[in-house]
């Protein structure tokens, strides 16, 4: 199995459409609920959909311990507002609903997608899904540990 290396590359993120389109989205969010995982998004007062996180419910790994974090999206006008964080949080309480250990991430190649994941606590990842890499060999593979380390006495 090939280990990912990491590299810069040049992303418009710009855009307040859905990165890859609409439609690629939203196909991936039926998906999910058709095969039971979970999706939650972030409104305006005015029930403007600002963000939304996706979590996929078949577990995978030497130990089933990761489900994938499918997609995490907060649209420009609305980022560093919490939104993204609060979002990180409510999928890691299903995945912990679930039993499981560990997200799993294939984070988008940019400074700031890459900072936010870190600044939650995620690391690079310990297992790496060689399908989802082979997906998109531009996208970082993190993991985010959902149970705490033991405190040594």
């Amino acid at each position: 199995m090939r280990t990912p290396s990491k590299q810069w590359i040049n992303l418009n993120w710009l855009d307040d459409n859905f990165p890859g389109g609409y439609e690629e989205h939203l196909a991936a969010l039926k998906s999910t609920f058709a095969n039971g995982g979970f999706a939650i998004g972030a409104f305006t007062h005015n029930n403007r959909l600002v963000g939304f996180v996706s979590v996929n419910r078949e577990a995978f790994g030497s130990q089933a311990q990761y489900v994938l974090l499918d997609q995490l999206f907060v649209d420009n006008q609305h980022q560093n507002q919490g939104i993204g964080k609060t979002l990180f949080q409510k999928c890691t309480q299903q995945a912990k609903s679930w039993n499981i250990n560990k997200l799993y991430i294939c984070a988008g190649s940019s400074e700031d997608t890459l900072a936010f994941y870190y600044k939650q606590g995620c690391t690079d990842a310990t297992e790496i899904n060689q399908q989802l890499y082979e997906n998109d060999k531009n996208d970082i593979q993190l993991e985010y540990n959902l149970t705490p380390l033991p405190l040594i006495h």
